[in-house]
């Protein structure tokens, strides 16, 4: 019996051994491959392929950090897809992805020290170097622990969207086991100090409110989403320590705020917010998925014209457009406006744009110049808030989350020869027969489109064949517009 019992210590302490020992000499193994996210690599690379060409993503600035989900791809993958966009085909030395532990109690952050990470679209090495600094930095609260990594899925998760858009990199893997502010101040320290001299991008991984009802879980998100937009790391800890909030990792983003803070970012992005409900089309019990950037703010990219239009004559315009939306969705009249500017009762084709946290709510325009702009500017409000076929009517409950877009056209003219179009100038309108479709210019800037791609999403936009602008019966026209 005393034989056995020895024995059994051996085989113990070996498995023991063998588990702390597996640091820089394997590389770490996928397990959500093939569950998670498709396990074959054609599959995985189209999956994510088409999650991108669907994400619009206009950043103005040099990103510093990101918050990803960390769901099945099925159900957060299309939202990632708005953050991983961001970085399209950009170059950085380390990506530092910061994960929530989920099945692995411990105390600090544990950085990973095996040799890489396996998926099916290849290797990622790991920068070993660098995790060691990390660790050095404060060694009691940040370790190495095999468990805290060996079956978590937030941190892998985010790899094969890294490998699809970043030119070669090495990766840290950090999994947070405890997420209280000190943790993120010590764990966000030690990644400042060790990382510099070198372009590291933060990726924040972390669902946020889980099971509640499509109405409780945008109320609770929207406090991160507000913190985060504030770019407020401890207004987002205060939330989420007295449950105003949720948000699995927490911790995670709250780290890479401080992180990109002292890095030099100045700002922060929301690029889309959804729940598992627009997926499954259950909203009793839903996930909270959020896509967001941290930057130093830059020169956007300019899209469309001037036509002249000063500073006032805008915000009054978008006045007419809100003040209008606020008043249909409560069901009152639409109101009547006095002191118009004299430019804004010129003839002009509009359009106005609803968004909410990234998502596109509602898109209506009038593309003929026959009557006075503000009028067709509060027609327009209207009808986007109400009548766009593709969502429900607005709700008062929205209405202080809404973002409103204008886009005043110029008239539109036949293009003869598809060089004539210059992405971020030109908008596109495509008939044939009784088919048309119509595409604002930011919308290809958006997208990352060149012409090419511009022409066969208008086809599609119109109901045609994406090849349909090749046909010698089809008409192509050409437009811009200021856009405020």
């Amino acid at each position: 019996m005393r034989i056995l019992k020895d024995f059994i210590l051996i085989i113990f302490t070996g498995v023991l051994i063998m588990i702390q020992d597996c640091s820089a000499k394997e590389y770490r193994e996928s397990i959500h491959a093939g569950s998670w996210y498709p396990g074959q690599e054609k599959d995985l690379r189209k999956t994510i392929q088409v999650f991108l060409e669907n994400a619009r993503t206009k950043i103005a600035g040099e990103v510093y950090g990101l918050i990803s989900p960390h769901a099945g791809y099925m159900y957060s993958g299309p939202i990632a897809a708005f953050a991983y966009k961001a970085v399209l085909d950009k170059e950085y030395d380390d990506v530092i992805i910061i994960g929530p532990s989920h099945h692995h109690g411990f105390y600090g952050a544990s950085i990973d020290k095996m040799r890489g990470r396996k998926t099916p679209l290849g290797i990622v090495e790991y920068d070993l170097e660098l995790a060691e600094r990390i660790i050095k930095e404060n060694s009691k609260v940040l370790t190495y622990d095999p468990l805290a990594h060996s079956e978590e899925h937030s941190v892998e998760i985010q790899v094969p969207f890294l490998q699809t858009v970043l030119k070669k990199f090495k990766s840290v893997e950090i999994v947070m086991g405890t997420q209280d502010l000190k943790t993120c101040e010590v764990l966000s320290e030690a990644i400042f100090k060790a990382i510099k001299g070198k372009k590291v991008l933060l990726v924040a991984s972390s669902d946020l409110s889980h099971y509640h009802s499509q109405k409780t879980a945008e109320e609770l998100d929207n406090q991160v989403i507000d913190a985060v937009s504030k770019f407020a790391p401890e207004l987002l800890y205060k939330r989420l320590s007295n449950d105003s909030c949720e948000a699995c990792g927490g911790g995670p983003i709250i780290t890479a705020m401080l992180v990109a803070k002292k890095m030099g970012a100045d700002k922060a992005k929301i690029l889309m917010y959804a729940t598992s409900g627009n997926v499954t089309g259950d909203y009793s019990q839903v996930v909270g998925y959020l896509a967001a950037a941290f930057l130093k703010d830059g020169e956007e990219q300019k899209v469309g014209v001037d036509l002249g239009f000063t500073e006032e004559e805008k915000m009054k315009l978008k006045e007419i457009a809100r003040k209008t939306i606020e008043a249909v969705v409560r069901g009152k009249k639409i109101p009547e406006f006095k002191d118009i500017p004299e430019k804004l009762k010129e003839p002009f084709g509009v359009f106005v744009t609803i968004n909410k946290h990234g998502n596109l709510r509602g898109c209506i325009g009038h593309i003929y110049a026959d009557q006075p702009l503000y009028i067709s500017c509060q027609q327009m409000a209207r009808a986007a808030a109400l009548e766009d076929p593709r969502f429900n009517p607005v709700t008062e409950d929205e209405l202080p989350e809404l973002e409103i877009e204008i886009s005043v056209l110029t008239p539109f003219e036949r293009v003869k020869d598809i060089k004539e179009i210059l992405i971020g100038r030109d908008g596109l309108i495509i008939r044939r027969g009784y088919y048309s479709g119509l595409l604002l210019p930011q919308v290809a800037t958006e997208y990352g489109w060149d012409v090419i791609e511009f022409l066969e999403h208008t086809c599609e936009k119109a109901g045609l064949p994406r090849d349909a602008y090749k046909l010698k019966d089809t008409e192509i026209y050409r437009f811009s517009a200021q856009v405020f």
